[in-house]
């Protein structure tokens, strides 16, 4: 290919390559509902809800990133000219929670876990906002007509994280413990594997039909109870193999270096998620931690 068919290639291609390329952030409204809005900047996501006395929203996401935060604000102020009265934390790790102030300066009321309160005020972060409100089972935010009930289901991916469920719309927001399609990856590391399977039980008992997880999933689709159950038969299958291995003294580099999970190798995240999934059940099954 001489010069002027390659640089003429390369033009062609541009546009299908601009195309693909992902925005840092985005708004988008849930199909089929009025109200309800995902809010992604970069591999994170936060629900808000719009009502006719002002809006809900989850997570400012603004771990190392305080302007995305103005820009979820701003984001919201595009879809509505009601006034911001609620910011709920789903946990309390930063990635998640960071950055809260814009939200605090719109004159938001910060609500989460009681656990969430504590694990800020013991890392005193000044990034980190406190909540002013917290409950320890579950609340009921009502606002313009709308109801968000917040439970807390127990140990999970932490010890503080809350779902978030509109029952008029049959939507789950949850975080980070129910990732939708794929196989979980670092947020293994200070996972409570056997505990988790209460917490999904606990979601699947729930009456909701759509899910929006804290990481997109493959394609940004939302989930289902269906993604639900297979994280759960997921985790019991990672559980029982480790089980397995442990008991014949290869935790921890012999597992990792041996242990498949075959029936799971074509999910997203299955090659880099793979060994820390498997050093978690290790911790539970070689080391009883």
């Amino acid at each position: 290919m001489n010069r002027f068919s390659l640089a003429v290639a390369l033009l062609a291609a541009l546009p299908a390559w601009a195309q693909s390329q992902r925005p840092p952030y985005q708004t988008t409204k849930v199909e089929g509902t009025d109200n309800v809005y995902v809010f992604r900047a970069g591999n994170h996501q936060s629900m808000f809800v719009v009502t006719k006395d002002g809006v809900i929203a989850t997570d400012p996401i603004g771990y190392g990133r305080p302007q995305m935060v103005k820009t979820y604000v701003e984001e919201i102020k595009k879809v509505t000219d009601k006034p911001i009265k609620y910011l709920v934390y789903s946990h309390h790790h930063n990635d998640h929670i960071s950055g809260a102030k814009p939200f605090k300066d719109a004159g938001a009321i910060i609500v989460a876990h009681k656990r969430t309160k504590d694990r800020i005020q013991a890392q005193n972060d000044p990034e980190m906002l406190p909540p002013d409100e917290v409950f320890s089972k579950q609340r009921t935010l009502r606002l313009g007509g709308t109801a968000v009930e917040l439970t807390y289901v127990g140990l999970n991916h932490s010890d503080s994280t809350i779902v978030m469920r509109l029952p008029k719309e049959k939507i789950l927001f949850a975080v980070d413990f129910l990732p939708v399609g794929q196989v979980p990856g670092r947020g293994m590391i200070d996972f409570y594997p056997l505990e988790v399977e209460d917490s999904i039980k606990q979601v699947l008992a729930m009456d909701w039909e759509r899910l929006i997880p804290g990481h997109p999933g493959p394609g940004d689709r939302l989930g289902t109870k269906q993604d639900a159950q297979d994280q759960l038969d997921f985790l019991r299958y990672a559980s029982e193999t480790v089980k397995a291995a442990a008991r014949e003294g290869k935790c921890w580099d012999q597992a990792e270096k041996e242990v498949k999970l075959p029936k799971y190798e074509k999910w997203p995240g299955y090659e880099n998620g793979l060994p820390l999934v498997i050093r978690r059940y290790c911790g539970i099954w070689g080391r009883g931690t």
